[in-house]
């Protein structure tokens, strides 16, 4: 019989969280420190008191020296780590913080408490909200039932319920049972295996991959995040602390990743490292040469993993240089992207971040054209919806064709070229139109046409303020500084025999207005408003607002569905004006 790894070993839950708070239990670096959504916290919590079975956990048996580990929780150990979870660190994780109510990292990268709440009228868990806070049948967080003696904290809420209505003995007898069956679920039995401590890290990685590559519980990216752990660890934990620096502002003065437009996960900022190093996007591939594997020969090599992760190193320290990335979310903002709000696609900005880079530090671009350049393909994506689908296939062909290009004016000419093949005058004048019937609120074609206003310096609707200044306020109020206005207000739309929310809703009835503007005009006929609204201003004024906001002429009498159809081929047409204004730069 071949010698396993592994051995079976039977835990209570109060025995594995004590052995992680004395600090036995430690969380290895392979491991991402997220914890689960609130919502299946409490499903885990449902389960066990059902008594159903919740799953086993994988540990690592391995001293505390040589091994790089984070302890969970934030008070200090007693020990230093020698037993880590490589696989039900959720899980593991979530219960702990419930029970010792420990913070968890959110993956936004802010910290909170886990609040469970329990009815034990019912024995029903559920994630607390307004109504539970106000219902003295709920037991609004659990881990106050492990914090205190059981029958201290049965008395209290009894005391507490009785004050709210009567409760009669046998609902205290059921009450008192449901409570002490909770505060029991310390003796829930689990299962762990435990890899032998003759086990290297990259085996431990090995395992850790191809468990969860069943039933594909985690893709490709963090399949090379957990390699990235094991052999540069470092790599890893810079990738997570630019993504939180780019989520929290930095005191004036001080250079930081912080911004309004592209908030990334360490997922997008792998991607971008490994586009820049290996030209390359199936993520599968990567992992293969990061693991040292030679795809045409199959051979796994020491020399050729460390050759790889060279290459990684070399584009990571490029794609966190705080110079590049600020000069990459000025050309989005040339665009004329301003906030991640207006942005359908963090797959097209990944990848204009890639061309940036590339055509900035291997292709030696001249800023100016780069700039332009970057800024026209992003528009183009983005407009197209370009890597919406499959869009790992689509980034592994756009990239092989730029693998044998040499010169800056060679990557610049294929640029223009699949711009040139995307925005043909048929995409303008046919399919552009058609997009645009759609009631998707966040349609690649509406906000494309928020962009073309803000690159043809528009005005809102009504205002004499620009859009752009709307769209990125210096301070942001309760209300919207810009909002988007029905042409054709629901309500009127209702009594007229119109009320389906997809007719309602459709792109060609929008406008943006200012937010006091669209509220007064509320749900007034549009011949009604815009005779008022238009005596604002002078002719020659009022005509460009009509070509800003692509409204036929005279639209105020047309039939609902006659203006949707003349106004789509307006919009597409104002859009296009955009664009054909960000590309004449270079020209």
């Amino acid at each position: 019989m071949t010698e396993t790894l592994f051995k079976e070993v039977h835990y209570s839950l109060g025995g594995l969280i004590n052995d992680i708070g004395l600090g036995r239990i430690g969380l290895p670096d392979i491991q991402r420190p997220f914890v689960w959504a609130n919502a299946k916290v409490r499903d885990l919590f449902d389960s066990m008191y059902r008594g159903y079975p919740v799953g086993y956990f994988l540990f690592w048996q391995t001293g505390a020296e040589g091994v790089d580990t984070k302890v969970i929780g934030d008070t200090n150990k007693q020990k230093a780590p020698s037993l880590l979870i490589v696989d039900g660190q959720q899980r593991l994780t979530s219960l702990y913080a419930v029970i010792h109510r420990e913070a968890v990292v959110r993956e936004n990268f802010e910290r909170e408490h886990i609040r469970i709440a329990f009815r034990p009228q019912s024995g029903s868990f559920t994630v607390p909200d307004a109504t539970t806070e106000r219902d003295p049948e709920y037991i609004l967080d659990v881990s106050e039932v492990f914090r205190t003696d059981t029958y201290e904290f049965v008395s209290g809420y009894l005391d507490r319920l009785r004050s709210a209505r009567e409760v009669p003995k046998d609902e205290e007898h059921r009450i008192a049972k449901a409570i002490s069956r909770l505060a029991a679920l310390t003796n829930f039995p689990f299962i762990a295996l435990e890899l032998s401590q003759q086990c290297t890290e990259e085996q431990v990685a090995d395992v850790f991959v191809r468990i969860n590559s069943e039933g594909k519980k985690l893709n490709q990216s963090d399949f090379i995040l957990t390699l990235m752990s094991v052999f540069w660890d470092d790599g890893r934990t810079e990738l997570e602390r630019f993504c939180r620096a780019a989520r929290q502002p930095a005191p004036a003065g001080q250079a930081s990743a912080f911004n309004q437009i592209f908030q990334p996960d360490p997922d997008h900022l792998l991607r971008v490292d490994v586009g820049v190093a290996f030209r390359r996007a199936r993520l599968e591939h990567v992992y293969s040469l990061l693991r040292g594997k030679d795809l045409a020969s199959g051979e796994v090599s020491l020399a050729q993993r460390e050759s790889q992760f060279g290459k990684l190193r070399d584009a990571q320290g490029r794609v966190l240089n705080l110079t590049y990335w600020a000069d990459f979310l000025n050309v989005v903002r040339a665009a004329g992207y301003r906030s991640e709000r207006t942005i359908s696609s963090v797959n097209a900005l990944v990848f204009a971040y890639q061309l940036y880079l590339l055509g900035r530090t291997e292709y030696a671009v001249e800023g100016f054209k780069l700039r332009n350049a970057i800024a026209r393909w992003l528009f183009m994506s983005l407009q197209t919806g370009r890597f919406t689908s499959s869009p790992e296939s689509r980034m592994e062909q756009d990239l092989a064709e730029l693998r044998e290009l040499k010169t800056a004016d060679q990557f610049l000419s294929r640029l223009a070229t699949v711009e040139a093949a995307t925005l043909t005058d048929d995409y303008w004048t046919k399919t552009l139109p058609l997009d645009l019937a759609t009631s998707a609120g966040r349609s690649p074609a509406l906000f494309g046409f928020y962009a073309a206003q803000t690159l043809l310096g528009a005005k809102a609707l009504f205002s004499k303020s620009p859009v752009v200044d709307l769209l990125d306020p210096p301070a942001q109020g309760q209300k919207k500084a810009l909002e988007r206005h029905h042409l054709f207000p629901r309500q009127y739309l209702k009594k007229h025999g119109v009320d389906s929310v997809r007719d309602i809703n459709q792109i060609a009835n929008y406008a943006l207005v200012e937010w006091d503007d669209n509220i007064a005009i509320s749900d007034a006929p549009p011949s009604d408003y815009w005779a008022k609204y238009a005596k604002r201003f002078e002719e020659d004024d009022l005509a460009a607002m009509m070509r800003w906001h692509a409204l036929p002429p005279a639209w105020w009498t047309l039939p609902y569905e006659e203006f949707l159809k003349a106004r789509r081929p307006l919009i597409a047409g104002v859009i296009r004006s955009g664009y054909e204004k960000l590309a004449g730069v270079a020209g």
